[in-house]
């Protein structure tokens, strides 16, 4: 009992410094330049706590019950060898975990909120959670026949290009978002793991080449789908009307308060984390037919991992969105749009150097490429990558461009820089481009976009208010590409970059 009280310190301590870099940013330009404490601030700082012991909770969860479980039964059905149960398995897991994503559910409800229900939050969750659990056992079938992931990133670009030319502009920037969120706070350790282990684990492939790329699939693949369903929602003018006339409606009723409100809610938190729960059960007493190792410790685990949801929740709607708003209507009262766009580099950067699942990536890629990367490199690569991205997607929303042509722009970047960047830093480029939008940080970006479109004049916050995390994420490609380009051009002057 006492290690497990050391464990959430140490949770709470971690999650408190990567709120630190935001909490400095924002800080410093209210000092400095807004010189005013913003309207609410106490209840933001508030709502920042509450975030912070949220993820704590929810990580101490996770260590409890979700990773221990989930790496065991990898591990045993790995030991099997059978490749449609890796992918049963991979799918399940894939789809769990993403429909219980934190990050994910702010930003479907968000879409609802703002399409007037158009855009159903739960479908919007559902079809990104299916599309993550086929990508899942896409990946687990090519680390097993070792196909190179090169082939299977520029044909699916290709495919997302194409799907963004034909999409409505209503739902480009929420379908790149969507894909953006999916790697967060409980499927990339999950996702990583299991690439890595099975590529560890069968002769012949390499952890780096192979083992990673499961993460860049798991964005990809629901930019296409989302933008497919916004291609049906859009499609007719009539669609999905009625639930705009409930979610109407439903605003006229006044909701139970006090601890009735808290129930439900922490039984709504129950019904997202369910699909996991059972998903586990199901495999390791249907399938593999073993007992869970210490049932209570995991009991707790995801008790705590409800709790912790519910916290996180709370606080975004205290603290996050409200900074993001509140900071974009200061801002705007400028004469100026530099120190906008400053903000945005400013908060891109400081939140990834402390994003902890990039950390976590860039000392395993680091292990695994044998002296070729170094982590401290790639995470410096990495947080400039996403600092340019989110202040070009600022110049977006200002300038009223439309998103398709900057995304296809950047795809097209991307899927160049793919056919001649080295094969050993391929994989681990897209993956790194998933892992960059924290617990905290997309939140924050989606509130700083949505705060910009609402204020500016002309701009609709449905078109222009989403698309920042899509930014966020192709970048960061761009630059560890660009980097690796480079470096294999001085090292072998003249020499191929295969």
């Amino acid at each position: 009992m006492v290690e497990q009280f050391k464990d959430f310190l140490h949770a709470l301590a971690h999650a408190l410094r990567n709120l630190l870099p935001i909490i400095i940013v924002v800080v410093a330009f209210q000092a400095l330049l807004l010189r005013e404490w913003p309207e609410g601030g106490l209840g933001m700082a508030a709502g920042l706590l509450i975030v912070a012991l949220g993820v704590a909770l929810f990580l101490q969860g996770l260590e409890l019950s979700i990773f221990p479980v989930g790496k065991r039964l990898a591990n045993q059905f790995t030991r099997r060898g059978s490749m449609p149960l890796l992918m049963l398995f991979g799918f399940a897991i894939g789809f769990s975990a993403v429909i219980a994503e934190p990050a994910l559910i702010a930003v479907a409800e968000q879409a609802a909120l703002i399409s007037d229900g158009r855009i159903d939050a739960l479908t919007l969750r559902l079809i990104v959670a299916s599309s993550v659990g086929l990508v899942m056992a896409l990946g687990v079938f090519r680390v097993i026949l070792g196909h190179p992931l090169h082939w299977y990133m520029i044909v699916g670009y290709v495919v997302v290009v194409l799907v963004t030319f034909f999409a409505p502009e209503e739902i480009v920037g929420l379908a790149y978002d969507s894909g953006g969120v999916t790697t967060n706070i409980v499927t990339v350790p999950l996702i990583a793991a299991l690439g890595i282990g099975l590529a560890a684990s069968i002769r012949g492939r390499n952890p780096l080449v192979d083992g990673f790329g499961l993460v860049a699939l798991a964005v990809m693949v629901p930019m296409i789908s989302v933008q497919l369903y916004g291609i049906l929602v859009y499609a007719d003018p009539g669609t999905l009307a009625g639930s705009a006339e409930m979610l109407h409606a439903e605003a006229d009723v006044a909701p139970p308060a006090g601890w009735v409100t808290m129930i439900l809610d922490l039984f709504g938190m129950l019904r997202d984390v369910l699909p996991i729960i059972l998903v586990i059960l199901f495999f390791q007493y249907a399938v593999l037919r073993h007992p869970l190792a210490s049932p209570l410790k995991v009991g707790v685990g995801f008790a705590l991992v409800i709790v912790g949801l519910y916290a996180f929740v709370v606080g975004l709607k205290l603290g996050l969105f409200p900074i993001g708003q509140s900071m974009a209507a200061q801002l705007i009262g400028f004469d100026t749009w530099l120190w906008v766009y400053l903000f945005a580099f400013c908060i891109g950067f400081a939140t990834t150097m402390a994003e902890p699942a990039l950390i976590a990536v860039g000392q395993q890629a680091e292990e695994a490429a044998a002296g070729k990367i170094q982590g401290n490199v790639i995470r410096i690569l990495v947080a400039l990558g996403v600092a340019i991205g989110i202040t070009i997607g600022v110049h977006r929303i200002i300038s009223g461009d439309s998103i398709h042509y900057y995304i296809i722009g950047g795809y097209v970047l991307v899927i160049l820089l793919t056919a001649l960047a080295p094969r050993y830093i391929v994989a681990l480029a897209f993956d790194l481009g998933g892992v960059t939008t924290s617990e905290v940080t997309v939140p924050l970006v989606t509130a700083l976009g949505i705060g910009l479109a609402s204020q500016i004049e002309g701009r609709n916050v449905l078109i222009d208010g989403f698309g920042l995390i899509a930014f966020a994420s192709i970048f960061p490609i761009v630059t560890v590409m660009s980097y690796a380009i480079v470096m294999e051009r001085v090292a072998k002057p003249g020499g191929k970059t295969r």
